[in-house]
């Protein structure tokens, strides 16, 4: 007759609570704010990318490597900071309060100087092994994040606005990266990512307003008239301008798929932003912020097989002259 091993046979369920408990490690990783990087490697590679004018042929890969390496650095170490300065009013969300150092699992003091070592090394790290403008750009993001952006929160809903700034900064950083320069491009990957973080973070503050005013947060007016009024203004007038201008970066590629996708994916954002900005309901709420989630990497995405395309494209012209 079989048993079962020793192991699993008649365990407490307190001892395998404690195992499903969050390490050390995970709790490290957590500060980073992972998920927030996954957007930010898409869209600091798309900028790298796209201001390449080779093509795979010729991709500086070991280069992209260390751009993408250094800005997660400087991103983890943004995140891990915003959480030190933000651990008491994380404590008093339910959104935020099992945080690692909100939830008392990690020191004040260790959380910082783990804080401080990432930016510190991903800004050196730029600048040594990238170029000393994708480093200032990267600094100039963490600063204006820490000392301007998450202080305001606590002050005005303009906050948002403030906060799109640096937020939109890693396209900016890939661009220069590769380039060493910035030009009217670069600013368009730049304005895209800006304006997408208007309704993204629409959908947060209503779907969790009363986490935020629980912790002195003035994301949101307090009035039920200029609460509704703000969502509308900074949901729809951003998608506006966001959907025509996402169709710009046709110059990354003449891929005619490229100019479809934009669209069918401008057209689901808008269609979601509506319902919310009509019910702003927490479903609705709930619904924009999953496409916002979708729509954003798809787009960086897209912009770079576009650009993928065209280069195979002209290679392969280039290969039909020379024969």
């Amino acid at each position: 007759m079989a048993t079962r091993p020793l192991a699993t046979r008649d365990v407490p369920v307190a001892i395998s609570t404690r195992v499903a408990r969050p390490t050390v490690f995970s709790d490290y990783w957590a500060l980073t704010k992972p998920e927030v990087n996954f957007l930010i490697v898409i869209t600091a590679f798309a900028g790298f990318y796209l201001a390449r004018a080779a093509g795979w042929r010729d991709f500086p890969f070991g280069l992209s490597i260390n751009a993408l390496l250094g800005t997660l650095l400087v991103a983890s170490g943004t995140g891990t900071l915003n959480q030190y300065r933000e651990r008491d009013f994380d404590a008093q969300m339910r959104r935020t309060a099992r945080r690692p150092l909100a939830a008392g699992r990690l020191k004040p003091a260790s959380v910082l100087w783990f804080g401080i070592a990432l930016s510190v090394f991903g800004t050196v790290y730029l600048a040594v092994a990238v170029n000393v403008l994708a480093s200032l750009l990267a600094m100039a993001t963490l600063l204006s994040y820490l000392f301007f952006y998450t202080p305001l929160k606590r002050k005005t809903p303009l906050c948002t606005l403030v906060g799109a700034f640096p937020g939109a900064m890693p396209p900016l950083i890939g661009w220069a990266a590769a380039s060493g320069t910035l030009n009217f491009k670069a600013l368009t990957l730049y304005a895209v990512l800006f304006l997408w973080q208007f309704p993204h973070f629409m959908a947060i503050a209503w779907m969790y307003r009363e986490d935020y005013a629980r912790a002195g947060y003035q994301v949101l007016p307090p009035g039920p008239s200029m609460r509704a009024r703000l969502v509308h203004l900074q949901t729809m007038l951003p998608l506006l301008a966001l959907v025509p201008l996402s169709l710009l970066p046709g110059w990354t590629g003449e891929a005619e798929f490229y100019s479809i996708a934009a669209s069918l994916l401008g057209a689901g954002f808008l269609y979601y932003a509506a319902q919310f900005v009509i019910r702003r309901s927490n479903s609705d709420a709930r619904r924009l912020l999953a496409t916002s989630i979708i729509y954003l990497p798809v787009l960086f995405v897209v912009m770079v097989l576009a650009r993928v395309w065209y280069d195979g494209a002209l290679d392969q012209m280039r290969v039909q002259f020379h024969e």
